[in-house]
Formats: C-alpha cells, structure tokens, sequence
C-alpha cells in the first residue's frame, strides 16, 4: 500500500468513528499544519475561520500544550468565547482531542459527535489512527542531492529548460526531480515544497 492509500484508509476509518466529522491538523510548525483534513459541518468550518477561533479554541489550546487523549468535556482550560457552545450548535456536541509528537511538529485532531460520548474504546480506536497518521505524513530530514539542486534552480527564479541547461540535464529528469520533492514534502506546487524544504532547513 502506497503513503497515499495508507493516509486514506486511516481517514476512512476515523470517519466512521466521528458521526459529525474530523479535523486533523498534521505536523503543526511555525504555526501552520503540513497537512490539514476535516470533515466537520461547513457551515461550522466556515463560521470557524471567519471569526479565527483557532487562535481562541481551547480544543487546540489543550493539543498544543499536551500530548495524549482527552473529552471535550473533560478540556479544563476557559473558553471565554463560548466556542465549545457554538460548536454543539452545529452538531459537534461530544468530541476528544488528540494530540502527538514533539512541540516542534505536533499533530492535533478532534473527533466529534452528536449524541452521546465517546467510550474508552473508541477513543483508544481514535487515537490509533491519529498516531499512524502523524507517522505516515513524517516530514523528511533529508532530501536528495538532486532534489536539492532541482529546487534551488528554480527557487532561483530560473524556468524548467534554464534550470535544467545549468544543470546539465533534461527538463523531463528535472521536472522528475521536483516531483520527487513535492511528493516528499506533501506539496501540491513546487513553489509549496520550495517553501517547505526552506522551512525544514533543507535547502
């Protein structure tokens, strides 16, 4: 099974445990996830966004500080904004935190539902599949010598046949290259892995 198939069949079965959604916020660095899924009502997303409550939620106050699993109802930080209350408006009434890995690349999820808490079990189940997630989805520590170089001419500001004449190789073996580093680094545009590999110190 491909790191992409591994990642969807671990969505796929947290799914099935969060009657009203997920939010999967993926190797948390310099304030940003590397990767973000959720499938929470969009209603409440959008609501969510507007008013930047990830700045004010306690859910993610509670992920970031800790590591581990949690209720909702057992989160013991204040919620002055009445988030947790807004959200069970929009059906996300019971839920757990989890939260992995290291302070530098931390992993915080919330799992959700609208009629009664999650069990032991469950949350046991939930929290499986976050860590396979946060493991999966590992930044690299290293890039190749030619991913390196493939990024760097380009993050220069050269173009693909420029970038590949300096290097003394096709533009296909190039764009090759730059694939390789964004696959590596879960980005969708080589400007989004330039931007990774420079945040990651490997450029």
């Amino acid at each position: 099974m491909g790191r992409n198939q591994a990642i969807d069949a671990q969505l796929q079965e947290l799914g099935a445990l969060a009657p009203a959604g997920y939010f999967v916020a993926l190797h948390i660095r310099f304030a940003s996830p590397l990767l973000m899924f959720q499938t929470y009502d969009p209603a409440w997303a959008d609501h969510y966004t507007k008013n930047a409550y990830a700045l004010r939620d306690p859910m993610i106050a509670w992920g970031i500080s800790r590591t581990g699993a949690t209720r909702w109802s057992d989160i013991d930080l204040p919620d002055p904004f009445g988030i947790m209350a807004e959200a069970a408006d929009y059906g996300l009434r019971y839920g757990v935190c989890v939260s992995c890995g290291p302070m530098s690349s931390r992993t915080v999820a919330g799992v959700a539902r609208p009629d009664r808490e999650f069990t032991d079990e469950e949350i046991a189940a939930a929290t499986g599949h976050i860590l396979r997630l946060h493991h999966e989805t590992e930044p690299p520590d290293h890039l190749t010598a030619a991913e390196v170089e493939a990024l760097n001419v380009i993050a220069s500001g050269d173009r693909y046949a420029a970038g590949a004449a300096r290097l003394g190789i096709s533009e296909s073996a190039l764009k090759a290259r730059l694939t390789a580093a964004r696959q590596k680094l879960f980005a969708r545009t080589t400007a989004e892995a330039i931007q990774r590999a420079k945040d990651y110190r490997l450029i």
